[in-house]
């Protein structure tokens, strides 16, 4: 396992992270969003904000910020999995993030938790964690319906999503680009990837991001579940993914 070549020694103490927010008329949820990030008490935080060319106030929100944020990228794009593939190209850290509009970093200290809980050796190729639900206020509702497991592997995926893809800290070097065939659930195919080629996957065990509850594959709910048994399929094999979707139906009847 040590011998990966993607696992190289940890030389410093204080892996850099690339926090990525992509945005398009965002101008009603960002700016909680860039003070989340700006007021971390870790430091070695590169932040990148890609924008696909936003019509409202969000530029101005940006503008408010520009001596706090490393990159900034305003212009046309092919939607949220495509403005992401810019943001990987972007990034110069050890760790991506990507946090949508909207959703914040848990705590003031939550990178700096992150940090101390890192195995000694080198760096793991994911870090991952907790999830908690709020509503458009940021107060707290519930926290997310799957735990994260305490062993994550690409297996894991065959029951779910379940690590919130903001709670998925992948190293840069395995960050492969979003799959745009897929307009709604690409991160889960996105995660699944990573996780394939990953040696040392570190649980943080801590809560690590507050989700807005309303996202996209939520608004696009029936499109994103279909996209999702195509994506557990190319992954798991069809036979697998009909016979577990079989067995979904049934536990959501007999809960009826």
């Amino acid at each position: 396992m040590t011998n990966s070549p993607l696992l190289r020694p940890l030389h410093h103490p204080h892996p850099k992270f690339s926090i990525i927010t992509v945005t398009y008329n965002a101008g009603s949820v960002l700016e909680d969003t860039i003070q989340s990030v700006i007021t971390q008490s870790y430091k070695n935080v590169e932040y990148i904000i890609v924008d696909g060319g936003s019509k409202d106030r969000t530029l101005d929100i940006v503008r408010q910020y520009l001596d706090r944020i490393s990159i900034v990228v305003s212009e046309p794009d092919q939607g949220l999995y495509d403005a992401m593939n810019k943001g990987i190209r972007l990034a110069t850290g050890d760790y991506l993030c990507f946090l949508n509009a909207g959703d914040e970093l848990h705590e003031d200290d939550t990178l700096l938790q992150m940090v101390h809980s890192l195995p000694a050796g080198p760096l793991p190729d994911v870090l991952y964690g907790e999830t908690a639900i709020v509503d458009e206020e940021g107060h707290f509702l519930r926290m997310r319906r799957h735990a994260a497991p305490e062993r994550l592997t690409w297996k894991s995926f065959r029951k779910g999503m379940m690590v919130c893809h903001q709670a998925f800290f992948a190293r840069r070097e395995l960050a492969v680009p979003y799959d745009l065939r897929y307009r709604f659930s690409a991160d889960f195919d996105w995660c699944i990837r990573i996780l394939k080629k990953s040696h040392c996957v570190h649980n943080t065990h801590l809560t690590l991001i507050d989700y807005q509850n309303e996202g996209m594959s939520t608004r696009h709910r029936r499109a994103s579940l279909l996209e999702r048994f195509r994506i557990m399929a190319h992954h798991y094999g069809w036979c697998s993914t009909v016979l577990r979707h079989i067995g979904f139906v049934f536990r959501l009847l007999y809960k009826r």
